[in-house]
């Protein structure tokens, strides 16, 4: 049975440390501890050995150097049923340690702080302690490693009920460390990752890193995956330059989430951020079905519904602002999912709350500077795809008109808009959009053609006068033809194929202003 006899702690952070040590001090648990834990212990009166009583140096280096010793790491990692190993401490005089209490030097919130130097964060780059929690972890049979003060509490009740701690609780702790110091390690590298101008070989800004460190949390299990026999959790990079999920946005009502609502939420946040107008979106199976700007948000989402009004039932809603009264009463004559908004008013959530199964997240911020993580990450053939999120905006100043007949003031307004939906629509993409409305939206077509059938077979007014707007370039002129038949009167598309000129002639011959952007925005 392992018995604890001596424990030895050395944090950063003091937060509970003081009644963690003299619950062990009643337990008879000789203490040692580190210069700065030992002085503030000692302080409050509790007897304790220094570390450098035990290796016979002095702390070294402003710090740097106090528990890298033998006399400790010996300590922790000699095993108890070896007889070698105890002979080879009882010959150097090393005691064992049975408990390691430890917490990082605080990395995440130096870096975290405005204005840290590179050199403020490498000063809190851990090296002893880490060395600590380590040797612990390693020797689980016989020591016991605690990195979390949650787990004071729970230690202390299992010493005073069985005077020990079970091998399962050793383990636990012993997996919970070395998680811990893989998240510091993946801190530091992601971190330094990012210092610019002090790579080894010269990169193209922006370009993406040669190594990725990942360490994921575990923020929430979720109802179930894409469908109800699949297991879902909802996890975060642990990355110090963003702040963690559970501060982007909070779940204000509702029951728990699906894997596919926070699918459909992440593309109604993506969309929200596009727009400093008020700004309405419905979203389903990660499409947007009907999308629209106004001066209120009630106008917003009134005609985001009008767009397809079907489709819209069970969908998700995004509104880039405070949800008020009216927009409220609005979403709740229909079937609605999720919500997702940066405030509700009292009163909005007074309506939205009488229905119980409904969702309501309030999200922090929709502006891009603001964003779910640095890279967009997808599984593909057992290995990751990595890139960064799509936020290049629509420069107005850049369009090149291409056609005979420039767009009219309005017809460029609709252009715009249109492109910023179009972004959004799972490739093939086509917007149908009218005066800061969606007509009709055709996505995911395998051919542009097809696409923009469907975006004229959706469209619930007439289609004549409407704008288009297309992710990718038009391979052949079909897709133009058909758009004119409809009444399209303007398009905009990046261009770039090699039948540019074919396509630009037939909007000539149907009399459509046609513009280039020279930028693409698939999304598969």
């Amino acid at each position: 049975m392992m018995k604890i006899e001596r424990a030895l702690l050395s944090v950063s952070d003091k937060t509970g440390i003081l009644s963690f040590a003299k619950g062990l001090v009643e337990l008879g648990v000789a203490l040692v501890s580190t210069g700065g834990t030992a002085k503030f212990l000692q302080e409050a009166g509790l007897d304790v050995t220094e570390v450098s009583t035990l290796t016979g140096s002095p702390e070294m280096l402003d710090g740097r150097v106090k528990t890298l010793h033998p006399a400790i790491h010996a300590g922790i990692l000699a095993k108890r049923d070896d007889p070698s190993h105890q002979r080879e401490l009882e010959k150097h005089g090393f005691p064992f340690i049975d408990l390691v209490v430890v917490n990082l030097y605080p990395f995440e919130a130096t870096i975290a702080k405005g204005g840290c130097t590179l050199e403020e964060a490498i000063e809190q780059i851990d090296i002893g302690g880490v060395a600590l929690i380590r040797s612990a972890a390693k020797n689980p049979k016989d020591v016991a490693v605690i990195v979390d003060a949650d787990d004071h509490g729970m230690v202390l009740e299992e010493l005073k009920v069985n005077g020990t701690l079970s091998k399962e609780i050793r383990f636990a702790l012993a997996k919970k460390a070395f998680a811990h110091t893989a998240r510091y390690d993946a801190l530091i590298a992601n971190y330094l990752e990012g210092v610019k101008g002090r790579a080894p070989r010269a990169t193209p800004e922006g370009d993406s890193p040669p190594t990725l460190t990942l360490h994921l949390e575990k923020v929430q299990d979720l109802r179930y995956g894409e469908n109800p026999h699949q297991h879902a959790a909802f996890y975060t990079p642990a990355t110090s330059h963003q702040p963690p999920a559970t501060s982007v946005f909070k779940q204000v009502h509702g029951r728990e989430l699906s894997s596919n609502n926070l699918l459909d939420l992440d593309a109604a946040w993506r969309f929200c951020r596009e727009f400093e107008e008020p700004a309405a979106v419905i979203i389903k199976h990660n499409n947007p079905c009907g999308a629209a700007v106004a001066s209120r948000f009630a106008d917003a989402f009134r005609q985001a519904k009008a767009a397809d009004p079907v489709s819209a039932y069970g969908g998700v809603i995004g509104i880039n602002g405070p949800l008020d009264e009216e927009t409220a009463q609005e979403i709740a004559q229909s079937f609605v999912e999720v919500v997702i908004a940066t405030a509700y008013t009292e009163e909005a959530l007074a309506i939205l709350r009488r229905k119980k199964n409904l969702r309501l997240l309030e999200v922090r911020s929709p502006k891009p500077e603001v964003r779910s993580q640095e890279w967009e990450i997808r599984t593909a053939l057992g290995g990751l795809l990595v890139q960064q999120p799509d936020d290049l905006d629509l420069d107005d100043e850049q369009l090149t008109v291409v056609t005979k007949r420039a767009p009219t003031e309005e017809e460029r307004e609709d252009l715009c808009f249109a492109w910023r939906v179009a972004k959004h629509v799972r490739s093939n993409a086509i917007v149908l959009a009218s005066r800061g409305a969606t007509i009709g939206i055709g996505a995911g077509q395998m051919s542009r053609v097809d696409s923009v059938r469907l975006a004229i077979m959706k469209a619930n007014v007439p289609t004549k006068g409407t704008c288009l707007a297309s992710d990718g370039f038009f391979p052949f002129r079909d897709g133009i033809d058909v758009a004119a038949e409809a009444g399209v009167s303007a398009v905009i598309q990046p261009g770039g194929s090699i039948r540019d000129e074919e396509v630009i002639q037939a909007a000539d011959e149907h009399g459509m202003a046609m513009v280039f952007t020279g930028i693409r925005h698939f999304r598969h």
